[in-house]
């Protein structure tokens, strides 16, 4: 098998002082694109007393305004497109749920470039020309499913669309089409996990070899679940709408350390969620991405909402990121105490007779905030072993959190999914 240095395309042979001048040159390129074709850049920058040109070096970059959700919704639906729209090849958008979607749009030469930013990360995950690539993530509005779907095309792979849902015929196709890698949300994974042992069915005995998860933050303890119930090396894949969907960032199998960004097209820093000052490598905070090649609707300085740090790149020159520990709009104040989802997750991973699947429920009992922790039951388990969970869970919340949570343990798979996720919080405190 070829050496994976082989396998690099040239955005990947790039050294520092060669990415650092392509960067400049494409980040002056995207602003004044973004400042002469969409009226809000322009009225953005010209607020702020900055024109493109004024960007003369990267640290330029910080003295630019931010863009927030907000401002793509309050532009939906073709407010932020910088081509006319009959140069729009494909439009994805959000679910909406907490207000209208947000609209993103491809022209012909951003859809092929996005392609080959999730063929990179799958190739930088380990797979090849020629595997079978199952896509489990949804299809449609969604950029999961089409990014994965041609991108691995892109790559030479032969792609089983199966999308999300349909749990038993999922196991069916991986087991009758031996695809060896898989595309998939971590939560959705654990599900089809279940249904395999379920079926009684070995899941360490597939021809799957690679797990690319992505859409949802997950964590190491999720990680080692997955790696050990299905023998396959499982990597992080990131990525979100408003830049361009999965592709962004990468983890490499060989040294699963944290996801190389692709800064050649996304140029990322960190800052502080409350102040906006520009964090130095190696401090968490928020990432804010700004795109270096889109040219349907580039994105100066978006505010993800994730929380991560930078750092050195290892397997590749680019920079890498931590996998995403929260979201600083998850975040959960809870009489005081600051909780973020993931935190519970991995107590109820290590915790008996469980299912990675768990939700956390918010209310208010007179002045005070209550927190419930509902987590699903795995099949076969006693109503002993699921009383000891909860006392179990309970407790670790209160020493490792230091907040106080009723715990319910419900029926496998009754806890709401959505495209595979599942809801994490559900806030039924009064506004």
């Amino acid at each position: 098998m070829a050496d994976v240095t082989d396998l690099l395309d040239a955005g990947e042979r790039l050294d520092a002082d060669g990415l650092r001048a392509l960067q400049l040159e494409r980040l002056r390129t995207t602003l004044r694109h973004a400042y002469e074709n969409v009226p809000f850049y322009r009225d953005s920058f010209d607020k702020a007393g900055l024109r493109p040109e004024d960007c003369r070096s990267l640290a330029d970059l910080a003295r630019f305004p931010f863009t927030t959700k907000a401002d793509l919704r309050d532009n939906y639906p073709y407010g932020m497109f910088a081509v006319p729209r009959e140069r729009i090849r494909r439009i994805h958008a959000s679910s909406g749920t907490t207000g209208l979607p947000t609209v993103v749009g491809y022209t012909e030469n951003d859809l092929s470039m996005w392609s080959d930013m999730v063929a990179r990360s799958i190739r930088a995950a380990g797979g090849r020309s020629g595997d079978i690539a199952h896509v489990a993530y949804g299809y449609g509005l969604f950029t999961g499913g089409l990014g994965a779907h041609y991108g691995a095309e892109r790559l030479g792979c032969t792609v089983v669309p199966a999308s999300g849902g349909m749990t038993a015929r999922q196991v069916q196709l991986i087991q009758d089409l031996k695809p060896g890698i898989i595309m998939v949300t971590p939560s959705y994974m654990l599900t089809i996990l279940d249904e395999f042992e379920r079926q009684g069915v070995d899941p360490r005995h597939t021809s799957l070899r690679v797990g690319i998860f992505g859409a949802e933050p997950w964590t190491e303890e999720m990680r080692r679940e997955i790696e050990e119930r299905f023998a396959i090396d499982a990597v992080d894949i990131y990525g979100l709408s408003e830049v361009i969907g999965p592709g962004v960032a990468q983890e490499c199998v060989e040294t699963k350390d944290g996801l190389h960004i692709w800064e050649d097209h996304f140029y990322p820093e960190v800052v502080d969620p409350l102040t906006g000052e520009v964090l130095p490598d190696g401090e968490e905070g928020e990432l804010v991405f700004t795109s270096l090649t889109k040219e349907a609707m580039p994105v100066i300085r978006y505010r993800t909402r994730d929380l991560t740090t930078l750092l050195p790149g290892t397997a590749r020159v680019f920079r890498r990121m931590r996998k995403i520990t929260g979201r600083s709009d998850d975040l959960v104040i809870v009489r005081g105490v600051n909780l973020f989802p993931t935190q519970v997750e991995e107590i109820v991973l290590r915790t008996p007779g469980v299912a990675p699947h768990f939700q956390l429920r918010l209310t208010r009992e007179g002045r005070l905030d209550s927190l419930t922790v509902r987590a699903e039951a795995r099949a076969g388990a006693t109503p002993e072993i699921r009383e000891a969970a909860a006392r179990a869970i309970a407790a670790a919340v209160k020493d490792g959190i230091g907040v106080s949570a009723r715990v319910e343990i419900v029926e496998p798979e009754s806890l709401e999914r959505s495209v595979g996720k599942i809801r994490r919080i559900v806030d039924l405190r009064p506004r």
